[in-house]
Parts: structure tokens; sequence; C-alpha cells
């Protein structure tokens, strides 16, 4: 059977990766030139630019995408395990250092913050893989056709509750922890959920787990390979990789069943099913103009999003600087409440800097750097006026890069806001897509099937299970279980899993 994926970012990529290994004529459709995504690469006067994802975890399920399409990770995609996985400074000069491993984690603890939260750790572990080993089988690598299916395995609900997963993330973390420094480090990945540490379920300690325990990696030649290798795996095993393509509309039968698609140019591909990758509502506008999009698309909560700054630099970063460096500020309850409820500037933000020259000095000319400097901001629903806001966020950032140790003479630069965000197609100017309130998570997020449209299949951050390069890998092999539902006969590929 035939299959059009639309859109070679992580998500299209994995599903095509799953398809092609399950036997179907796959054709994978992409308007830019290469594959990537939102994380196409930026080369400018000799440094090289991640614009997408900066942080890998979880490299198995890239693993899962390659295997599928009969290629190991080993491989198509050497990486190297990051430690430490984070510096994490803070606004009194201290900073702890997020190890992989838990005795070399525990040790850190221990020296930086005592015995008795050292002792925590170990059992801090231990609980959150039993959220994981919990939450991914039953709550994340699923798909789901209603809010009963929550019940299907009702065990394993029980014990989600049993483990705390709907209580508050910020209660929990601090009910582990003393020292509140480490409630900084172990619940700031609500943020890439959309949502305060006080709000955000603490089932997305599982984001925690992903990265502190399970560790970061780095691909060898950036993040740019990780997508570079599945569309090489796919392309070996059968699929039409066509760059340049930028799809105009779907065409559908009698029925209201997909057909196909046509292109800009005109041309027109047959297609028993189709997987698309775009953010939700542009899909809907841009495709699907005849049906109203689903009422949380429409009118749910979308996440905060991020001004990026890419810099070259002339020089390189003071001593101790790691890969990957989070500076928290002083006010973090502050700094959320400002962000996500009150939809303004953080007044005491705190900031991501990657510097992926440390590790892979060939993205920047010999004794320069990199940087990457991220600073999440409200979306567009705030009504700031980017246009006006560019300049001083830009001097703000500047001289935080001057105060911290980085190099700080600009060779050449990029700056991302929500406005950039929007015109590569994304709802409100967030990369972020909805935010993962309890209402619009698992099978209140929206599915992954509109059932008006038999054979339309979408996969990505907007849909099922949610944002970040796991779950977006995971969204396109749940993609191809639907594709695989919806088309008959059996499926005879390398991926029968």
């Amino acid at each position: 059977m035939s299959v059009v994926v639309i859109g070679a970012g992580l998500s299209g990529l994995s599903a095509a990766c799953h398809l092609v290994g399950r036997g179907h004529e796959v054709t994978l459709v992409e308007r830019h030139d290469a594959a990537g995504g939102r994380g196409l690469r930026l080369r400018r006067d000799g440094f090289t630019f991640d614009t997408g994802p900066t942080v890998m975890t979880m490299p198995d399920l890239v693993g899962d995408a390659l295997t599928a399409a009969g290629t190991s990770l080993h491989d198509a995609l050497p990486m190297r395990l990051l430690d430490p996985a984070y510096r994490a400074r803070f606004d009194d000069g201290s900073q702890i250092l997020v190890r992989h491993g838990v005795e070399a984690m525990r040790q850190e603890i221990a020296d930086t913050c005592g015995s008795v939260d050292a002792a925590s750790f170990v059992d801090f572990v231990d609980w959150l893989r039993k959220l994981y080993r919990v939450e991914m089988p039953h709550f994340i690598d699923a798909n789901f056709d209603s809010p009963l299916d929550l019940m299907a395995n009702p065990r394993a609900a029980a014990r989600l509750v049993r483990l705390g997963g709907f209580r508050r993330l910020g209660p929990v973390i601090r009910d582990w922890f003393r020292d509140e420094r480490l409630h900084r480090l172990f619940s700031f990945q609500a943020l890439y959920a959309g949502l305060s540490p006080e709000n955000a379920l603490a089932l997305y300690a599982v984001i925690t787990y992903m990265d502190s325990i399970e560790g970061v990696w780095w691909p060898e030649g950036g993040m740019d390979a990780v997508p570079a290798a599945l569309a090489t795996a796919a392309s070996k095993a059968g699929a039409d990789l066509r760059y340049g393509a930028t799809v105009s509309r779907l065409v559908l039968d009698r029925r209201g069943a997909v057909a196909g698609l046509e292109l800009e140019s005109g041309e027109r591909i047959r297609a028993d099913a189709v997987v698309c990758t775009l953010d939700l509502p542009t899909a809907y506008e841009q495709l699907l103009p005849q049906l109203s999009a689903p009422r949380v698309v429409r009118s749910g909560s979308y996440s905060p999003s991020a001004v990026v700054w890419h810099v070259g630099a002339r020089g390189l970063p003071a001593e101790g600087t790691a890969h990957h460096n989070i500076h928290f500020g002083s006010d973090w309850d502050g700094a959320f409440r400002a962000l996500i409820d009150d939809r303004r500037l953080m007044p005491d933000p705190s900031r991501l800097v990657s510097v992926p020259s440390l590790t892979e000095p060939g993205l920047a000319p010999p004794g320069d750097s990199a940087l990457y400097v991220l600073e999440p901001v409200p979306n567009l629903s705030a009504g700031i006026d980017w246009e006006r806001e560019r300049e001083p966020m830009r001097e703000r950032l500047h001289g935080f890069l001057t105060a911290n140790g980085y190099p700080d003479e600009v060779l050449t630069e990029e700056l991302v806001t929500p406005l950039e965000w929007q015109q590569l197609g994304m709802h409100q100017g967030t990369p972020f897509s909805l935010a993962h309130t309890f209402l619009q998570t698992g099978p209140f997020r929206p599915g992954n099937l509109d059932r008006r449209v038999p054979g339309l299949v979408f996969a990505g951050s907007g849909t099922v299970p949610g944002v970040g390069v796991p779950m977006v890998l995971v969204s396109g092999k749940l993609a191809a279980e639907r594709v695989d539902a919806y088309l008959p006969g059996p499926h005879h590929g390398r991926d029968t899993r």
C-alpha cells in the first residue's frame, strides 16, 4: 500500500522508517531542501548551528526507527555521552553538575548539598524508574481512541496513582530533597511540557528521568546528524524522499477519504494513506479548510515560546563551562508566574546556554565558539511587540554572556523570536505546541486521527504523545501503527512488532 508522509522532521522520518520497514510503499515530501524540519542546520561565516533541539535523550528511540528500516544505531548514528549532562549555575554563584550514573550523581549531591539529600537521591532514582516503567508502555507509547482507554490496563493506572503521578511535581520534588537548588534542578523540565513545576503533574518527572538519569547524548557531527541518519535509513530501505516539494492540498475521494495529495508544482501523488506532521492548526488551515479543527486545537492552552540566539563568537568560554549550561535566576516562582500566568517576560529569567563547539570543535573556526542561548518567553498570544523587543532582548542576552564567562565578541548571529517560529508554521509562535495540562495529555490531547478523513494520520508534537525529541519519535511510530490498522492486508516488513 502507498503512504505519503508530509514533513521530514523527526516525527515524519520516524514514521517513514517504521512504515517502510512494515512493507509499505513510502513517499516523503519536504518543502525544504534537506531533512530536519524545524531543526534545519544553519551555516554562516565558518560557524554551524543546529536550529532545532539541542538536547538528545533516549537514543534507543532513534534506534527503534533505524532498526525498523534495517539499519543499526551503532552504524548509522555514533553518539557520545555528555558527562556532565548539564552544569547548573545558581544566583548565589554555586553550581551543581548533573553527572551520569547514580553513584556519580549521588557523590555530586553529597559534595554540594549534603549527605541527607545524597541518600534521598538513590531512592528518588528508584521512584523515577518505576514511573517510567509504568508510563512508557501504557501511557506514552500507546494510541488512544477515547479517555476510556486510560482504563485499558487498570493495574497500570492504579500503580501510577500509588506512585503519586497525579500529584503536583513541585511539591513532590520538595518532599524528596531539602536543598532548594535540587528542587529547581529536578523540576525545571516541566517547562518542556509548557507548565510551571507547581502546576505540572508529577508524572512529568519522566522527563527528568530521561535526561538526568538515562543521560544526555551528542551525535557525532551535531544534532543535524539525527534526521540525516533517519533519512538515509528510510531511503536505503526503499522510501522515496522528495525535497523542495510543498504540499498545496489533500486529494480526497468521493467518500472523503484520502486519495493522495497535490504539490504546489501541480503534481499529484496517489496515496492510500497520508501521515501529516504539520503543526495541527496549520494542517487544518492549509490542508483541511473544509473542516473545523478540534476544539482543543482551536482554543487550547499553548505552551510558552522561546527566544533563541545563535552566536558565533571569537574566543572560548571560561574554564569549567559544559556543553549544556543552565543558569537559574533567583526568583524561581516569580519567573514562572510572570511567564505562564501573567504572560510577560520573566523579570529574572533562567536561561540555557549550549556550547556544542566544546564537544564538536568543527562547528566553529579554530579558537572560536558556537553558542546557543535560549530564554523562555510568552507565546504570541501575550501581545508582545517582537519587532520592538528584539534589540533590547539581544542586548540583555549579550550582557548575560559577558557576565557569565562566555565569549561575547559576536562574529555572526541569528536571533529567533516567536515571530520567526510563527513564520515556520507554529501556532502562536511556539515550537512547543499545546501545553501538557491534564486535559491536553494522553487521550485528551488531539488524537492522531480525524475520523472525518479516513486515511489521514497525524504525527508530531501537537498530537500524542507530546512535545520533545523522544515523544515525536514515538509519535511517528504510533502513526505507522495507525496506518497499519487502516490499510488492509498483512505487513511483512522488518518492523513487525
